[in-house]
């Protein structure tokens, strides 16, 4: 019999028979991966040297981003309370804006989760991040149609800069792994609300989905053990990339392929040349990672948060993440040791020193205004503005005075650890204060080694001369006998993961802190050191 087809009957046809085609798909699907590498290229080197020449004028950029956000700004209910339309320089800006937390701007987050609009930023946010806080509880951070370009735009930039630079464009003609969290959304009044991470993921573009694992499916499940083995299962017989996330979940990650693959990472993956990073300083992870795939691969660090992405990696030439100067936040810092004070001290860009240690304020165009960002930074250039982050404002050691910071106690224990060939998988430190009597008290120091080291009494104390170097005033309260030397609990293997698991932190964006200025973290670790 024979068959005539009219124009519909040819079209409908062709969408479903021929582009449905596994071998149509497949060859689709190469044709993609061989296209994108050259295309890389040229396109990372015009970002590149964008990039460069926007770092040199990042002064000028600060000074029209802030008129930019006051003329926006009086538009808002916060705007008009803070009399923002008769701002007219960063000094008088000072005295209108104070500096808040996430609770101090809460009442205002409050009016936009109930549907009001121009609170904070004209209109209403297209998202609500949500992010648990160490003290806030959930914390309801917007973004708005202004700032998601934030986000999507400087972790492209991050690794065209890399590709520009390093030559390595091959990566793009391969698989991407990206360990987040959910894409799965809710609603809070009326706005779509979930992970940042999981937001991202409804941006990434069309071209590069078909290199994203895992899949949207996978990626929706909550259950951090099972979405790990379902990753496993999608990625162990790939073409892997690179790989993006936060260290100690990439951790998890090879240690289970390991197992699974009964091979090193890089036996896996032999094409694996690129991990992104961010969160938590990577240097404490970098040993056991590189262990964990065999050798020594590129590394592209970020500084990506919520509330805004701030810094990224433009070069490995030289130490320092480029300051995000253009891109809708207006930045101003604070010396740490003022940050509580009713009236610190506020620097802009203008104004900021090498080697000091700053907190971060931001003013952005996702509507937030003075918010005290929680993490540290040192300037390590001014020409370009770069920095490094040196830990959180909450997150340190103060109880007899001390103030020990995440930066010194990372280094310390990293350079012993290297110079006694010991592994470190993860750990934090706590005060111990109630000691019995006649007993002076101490820093408590839980740390999981992968390689214990020979002596942990002769570790500990080469750990404790390393702290006293970088923090006179624990040293002086050593000397003074006020405190006694640091002690080390050592954990069971996997100990941190089960005490994240046990209070339902376990994968996703979640890290544990590295200092607690009290023990709620330190006695529910007491279940997991060793016998």
């Amino acid at each position: 019999m024979q068959f005539t087809a009219n124009r519909t009957q040819i079209k409908y046809f062709c969408s479903f028979s021929i582009f449905t085609n596994p071998l149509f798909v497949r060859v689709n699907e190469l044709f993609y991966m061989s296209v994108k590498p050259l295309l890389a290229k040229p396109l990372a080197q015009f970002i590149y040297k964008k990039t460069q020449k926007e770092a040199k004028k990042a002064l000028l950029h600060q000074d029209l981003i802030l008129q930019e956000l006051l003329k926006n700004g009086s538009k808002t209910v916060y705007g008009k309370e803070h009399h923002l339309g008769e701002v007219k320089n960063y000094e008088e800006f000072k005295q209108a804006v104070p500096i808040q937390d996430y609770e101090g701007l809460s009442a205002y987050f409050d009016l936009v989760k109930k549907g009001q609009q121009n609170v904070l930023w004209p209109g209403q946010p297209i998202y609500f991040a949500k992010t648990s806080g160490t003290t806030s509880g959930i914390k309801y951070i917007p973004i708005t149609k202004a700032s998601i370009g934030n986000h999507i735009n400087t972790a492209r930039n991050a690794l065209l800069c890399y590709i520009a630079e390093s030559g390595n464009n091959q990566f793009t003609g391969g698989k991407m792994i990206f360990l987040s969290g959910s894409p799965t959304l809710s609603r809070t009044g009326g706005i779509p609300t979930g992970r940042l991470s999981g937001i991202v993921n409804h941006h990434i573009p069309y071209y590069l989905r078909k290199n994203q694992l895992p899949d949207f499916e996978t990626n929706c499940i909550e259950d951090w053990e099972t979405k790990l083995d379902k990753i496993v299962d999608q990625t162990l017989h790939q073409d892997m990339r690179l790989i993006s996330g936060i260290p100690p979940w990439m951790q998890m990650y090879f240690d289970r392929l390991i197992e699974r693959g009964d091979k090193r990472v890089k036996d896996l993956f032999p094409n694996l040349s690129v991990i992104v990073h961010g969160g938590v300083n990577f240097q404490p992870y970098k040993k056991n990672l590189f262990e964990a795939v065999g050798k020594e691969i590129d590394t592209v660090e970020t500084f990506p948060a919520s509330e805004g992405f701030f810094a990224f990696q433009n070069t490995r030439k030289e130490d320092g993440l480029l300051l995000n100067t253009h891109s809708g936040i207006f930045f101003e810092f604070v010396p740490i040791d003022e940050i509580f004070n009713e009236n610190p001290t506020r620097y802009s860009l203008h104004e900021v020193k090498k080697d000091v240690n700053y907190a971060v304020i931001i003013n952005s165009n996702a509507g937030l205004w003075g918010y005290n960002l929680g993490d540290t930074v040192k300037f390590t250039s001014l020409e370009p503005y770069k920095i490094v982050v040196t830990g959180r404002t909450k997150h340190f050691i103060s109880a007899f005075g001390e103030h020990v910071i995440a930066d010194e106690v990372e280094k310390s224990l990293i350079k012993v650890a290297d110079k006694r060939g010991a592994g470190i998988v993860e750990f934090t430190v706590a005060p111990f204060i109630k000691t019995e009597e006649g007993v002076r008290p101490y820093h408590e120091w839980f740390i999981e080694f992968d390689k214990e080291p020979d002596n942990i009494e002769s570790f500990a104390a080469a750990v404790d001369e390393e702290l006293q170097k970088r923090n006179i005033y624990y040293r002086d309260l050593l000397e003074g006998k006020i405190l006694q030397r640091l002690k080390i609990r050592s954990m069971r293997e996997d100990g941190f993961i089960h005490y994240m698991k046990s209070v339902g932190k376990l994968g996703g964006q979640n890290k544990v802190p590295r200092l607690s200025n009290n023990r709620v973290i330190a006695d529910r670790l007491i279940e997991f050191i060793k016998d």
